[in-house]
């Protein structure tokens, strides 16, 4: 019987010729895909950089939002690049979990809680130099919102030290929004086939010296908040009770 959630193996995920075969999958359907259904813009590049590994912090409204993602980035920083995803949600059933690990190099993660186990096979690939995909809202918006982080992306980069790059979707839960988003400004109206989306990469951060976990996590989300409110244009992004 396959083992699913936490003991789900994922190491073949990272074997050189999963990633062969993950990389030809976006150079000539996932990417070009995401490309033209998207119309995607992508800012910041040049803040993808500074001293490895790095843990892109993101918001997260829809389930496109990965590839999303991983389709903005350089393949070469792509390639090494893992995804934390809700072992709740992707890891419960053996072939969503086979397609999960295969298309986007998951791994599971409890977003309920800093949970040890997955916190620690994080931190161990980060610290082995993977990059880090992770949502500290710990699910998709409900509200179109930002809503508050959870301590574990600040945990991970603080403990391996790993450079961290805000980054923030613009509108992805427009697209085909009833079926991968949850906000009911998305799930409520007709599935947008194509709808214009932005992936902004913020400017890196680290770890300052003697500041604690919690002030770095506090410091990663208004990151994230200030990226949102200049790509929106929304001033009230990120702020309790504001709108997307």
């Amino acid at each position: 019987m396959t083992k699913l959630g936490l003991d789900y193996p994922t190491e073949w995920g990272r074997r050189a010729t999963t990633r062969v075969a993950r990389d030809l999958l976006y150079r000539c359907w996932i990417a070009p895909y995401m490309r033209f259904t998207a119309t995607l813009d992508v800012h910041g590049l040049a803040n993808v950089k500074g001293p490895g590994p790095l843990i892109f912090v993101a918001n997260h409204a829809s389930n496109l939002d990965t590839p999303l993602i991983l389709s903005s980035l350089p393949a070469s920083v792509r390639r090494k690049t893992v995804v934390a995803a809700a072992m709740d949600s992707f890891f419960t059933d053996p072939r969503t979990a086979f397609r999960t690990v295969l298309l986007f190099n998951a791994i599971p993660f409890d977003r309920h809680s800093l949970n040890r186990r997955s916190a620690q096979q994080a931190l161990e690939l980060v610290r082995q130099g993977w990059n880090l995909l992770i949502y500290p809202e710990g699910g998709r918006t409900t509200d179109g919102n930002l809503g508050d982080f959870k301590g574990g992306a600040a945990y991970l980069a603080e403990r391996s030290g790993a450079t961290v790059i805000p980054t923030y979707v613009h509108e992805s839960g427009w697209l085909k929004g009833p079926k991968y988003a949850k906000a009911p400004q998305y799930t409520q109206g007709p599935s947008r086939r194509r709808h214009h989306v932005v992936v902004a990469f913020g400017e890196p951060l680290r770890a300052l010296e003697d500041e604690s976990i919690r002030r770095y996590g506090s410091r990663i989300e208004q990151a994230v908040i200030d990226l949102g409110r200049q790509v929106s244009g929304n001033l009230l992004y990120g702020a309790r009770g504001g709108a997307d």
